[in-house]
């Protein structure tokens, strides 16, 4: 079979003579001292006073301890220095741990950054150091017997090392040698790697925390750019409201106006007029539509209930509404909970075939549950294409998909069940703690 090109850097590298070979072994011979020095501080002042009074041992063990807690910070800053010098491994400083002092380690020996730092230097580093020390006798022993021959020429012929009178036991020594020789490097890459995975597990940021921190924070920030949008929607609101909406308005009373008072007028002139005059109630009736979508000011003013119930009033059909909404969610919350109803009674009226609409907000705990049911045809599709609730609605999103996407966008769950014959009944759940 051919040898493929990735295995024969990786054969070369462990070679004998090789840099990584001999990089390896400096590294784990390095780290013996290092990996030992917490065990032998514990044990330096036992070695000078062996106290036999209880009191006195408990006092001896509790200086130990506080020497070894002094002595955590240098050597975890030494051991990071040298996987860094050694290997190019960088493992990021811990803030919970290596920006306190004594008193801090001392006032919180809960903290998870100093019991993790204490598994390593107590725990796997003895254990490292007993694998660095194997490496070092692996070199020491496989290059003393390799050339054990050589040595054994100078000696006389009667010693058990003569080569002359002993070929056989010379052979097997130098050969078990050889094989030491190359099984060292092959060693060496096994400690350098568990003692860098350890050092990088228990001498750096926890990873699982960091991840977490790293979803708090993206889930605030998400929450912020929702809370940016729903305030830039309730702007826009009210400068259209206070603005575009206030001059058609001012438009359509003077075109009509016009249009009864003006006599002796052309009869295209007037059919202009009235042209005119019906465009403008056309687009303050749409505009009335998109400020409702962008964000009801009742909404803002009065809260759900008022604003639902006039959304209700608009439905072509009977629809049952019951609102428990106190005390009220954050505006974003109750945007997304008006929005829901509004898109579910839009795409009820345009698809469903129903006959009445039962909606219902209702506040328990932290949660805001919404559950819009309707007696329709059913059948509706999740992804919002054909099916009895499968359109585009007034609240701008594509159907269900938009819904679900909405409510996706404050942590919120979104629940469809669309028999066909019906009944369909969406529930959604909001967190009300945002």
């Amino acid at each position: 079979m051919a040898t493929t090109p990735a295995t024969v850097p990786r054969a070369r590298a462990h070679a004998p003579w090789s840099a990584t070979a001999w990089r390896d072994t400096a590294f784990v011979a390095s780290g013996v001292p290092l990996q030992v020095a917490g065990w032998l501080i514990a044990v330096s002042l036992w070695t000078v006073w062996t106290p036999e009074k209880a009191v006195k041992i408990l006092l001896l063990a509790g200086a130990s301890v506080v020497l070894v807690l002094l002595a955590l910070r240098p050597l975890t800053s030494w051991q990071r220095e040298r996987c860094w010098a050694m290997l190019g491994l960088h493992i990021p400083r811990m803030p919970g741990f290596d920006d306190g002092n004594l008193r801090d380690t001392l006032r919180d020996l809960r903290s998870p950054e100093l019991w993790r730092v204490l598994q390593y230097h107590m725990v796997a580093g003895p254990f490292l150091a007993l694998g660095g020390l194997g490496v070092i006798a692996a070199w020491a022993s496989g290059a003393l017997l390799t050339v054990s021959g050589v040595y054994g020429w100078a000696l006389p012929s009667s010693s058990p090392m003569s080569p002359i009178t002993h070929p056989a036991r010379i052979a097997v020594l130098s050969g078990a040698g050889v094989l030491l020789l190359a099984a060292a490097p092959w060693a060496a890459a096994g400690v350098r790697l568990l003692d860098a995975r350890a050092a990088s597990a228990l001498l750096g940021p926890d990873r699982a925390r960091e991840l977490e921190r790293r979803v708090e924070d993206l889930a605030e920030k998400r929450a912020s750019v929702v809370d940016a949008a729903d305030l830039e929607r309730r702007r826009i609101e009210r400068d259209l409201h206070d603005g575009a909406q206030q001059r058609l308005v001012s438009l359509a009373l003077g075109l009509g106006l016009a249009r009864e008072t003006l006599s002796g007028v052309p009869d295209e002139a007037m059919q202009v007029i009235v042209e005119a005059h019906e465009e403008a109630k056309e687009a303050l009736t749409e505009l009335r539509t998109l400020v409702r979508g962008l964000h009801p000011a009742v909404l803002e003013d009065r809260g759900l209930d008022a604003a639902l119930s006039g959304v209700a009033a608009r439905v072509p059909l009977p629809v049952r509404l019951r609102v428990e909404a106190e005390p009220r969610a954050s505006s974003t919350v109750e945007a997304v909970a008006y929005f829901v109803v509004s898109e579910a009674l839009t795409n009820v009226v345009k698809h469903a075939r129903a006959t009445q609409v039962d909606v219902a907000v209702i506040r328990r705990g932290d949660v805001l549950h919404v559950t819009v049911t309707d007696d329709g045809a059913g059948g509706a599709d999740p992804s919002g294409g054909a099916g009895a609730s499968g359109g585009r609605g007034a609240a701008g999103g594509t159907g269900l998909a938009g819904l679900a996407r909405r409510v996706r966008s404050v942590d919120g769950t979104f629940r469809i069940t669309s028999p066909a014959g019906g009944p369909t009944t969406v529930t959604v759940e909001l967190p009300c703690a945002l």
